[in-house]
């Protein structure tokens, strides 16, 4: 398709709006709130922002997977059935958002990422050791990787904070592995969805691949501080950006509601 020409300046504050979103999205997720209403907020088109945004999106959650690869983190022969499954779930969930309407999904959707951060605030000690798996290698797969991978795929929000609690609950992992962890599979789902992004022609290449870079950098700086500071960096980033995300996601589905609220 066409791409979209923007000045010098603009470019360089997506790369920069990219940049942080890749460091607090290797963290907690929720990067997206702040490159999807960048892309939006400069004149790209919806379908060519969600499309960009899941380029560059790609680029972060590449860079932080592969840190922790090389770091001994992840184990990917170990993950190999979960990463498959993740794969196929979220190309399967891409090509169904092309044909359905997500309204439920979005009305159910913050109270679903709202009652992951009370969970994480109100249990403390939750992911400070390693603990009990409790599901093993297939089920596991079945479950995180292609339930939580198609979620991705069609519709995504908070997704990256699914993995890790699926890891942390069903795995037994500490947070800062189950994030480690998530991040590989959060760039698993990235990808699949990619794909048909691509196919369709919807990605805006010379805005994506700039904000790629910047979440490159971004990602491995957060995922730097996931191995060093751990469960007490992790913990409060997954409570705070449940909360953004459940506002930000709440305001979509009710903002004229709102907005007449406060004009009373």
């Amino acid at each position: 398709m066409e791409q979209l020409l923007l000045e010098p300046t603009l470019l360089g504050l997506l790369f920069l709006v990219a940049l942080l979103a890749g460091f607090i999205d290797s963290i907690a997720g929720g990067g997206g709130l702040l490159t999807v209403p960048a892309l939006l907020a400069v004149g790209v088109p919806p379908a060519q922002a969600l499309a960009t945004n899941k380029l560059q999106a790609v680029g972060g959650s590449f860079s932080a997977s592969w840190y922790f690869v090389r770091r001994g983190a992840v184990d990917l022969a170990a993950e190999k059935l979960t990463i498959l499954f993740t794969l196929l779930g979220s190309v399967l969930g891409a090509l169904l958002i092309q044909h359905l309407h997500a309204d439920l999904l979005r009305q159910m959707l913050p109270l679903l990422v709202i009652a992951i951060g009370c969970y994480f605030l109100l249990t403390p000690q939750l992911g400070q050791y390693d603990q009990q798996r409790r599901l093993g290698g297939f089920a596991f797969g079945l479950f995180a990787g292609a339930i939580i991978g198609f979620y991705d795929g069609f519709f995504g929000p908070g997704a990256g904070s699914f993995y890790a609690l699926a890891y942390v609950t069903l795995c037994g992992f500490n947070l800062a592995k189950a994030t480690a962890h998530a991040k590989v599979l959060n760039f698993t789902s990235n990808l699949g969805s990619l794909v048909l992004f691509i196919i369709a022609g919807k990605v805006l290449w010379n805005i994506g691949l700039i904000m790629l870079l910047g979440q490159v950098i971004g990602a491995r700086l957060g995922a730097r501080m996931v191995l060093s500071k751990g469960q007490r960096l992790i913990r409060p980033m997954i409570v705070v950006m449940s909360l953004l995300i459940s506002v930000k996601l709440l305001y979509d589905n009710h903002a004229v509601e709102i907005q007449q609220w406060l004009a009373h």
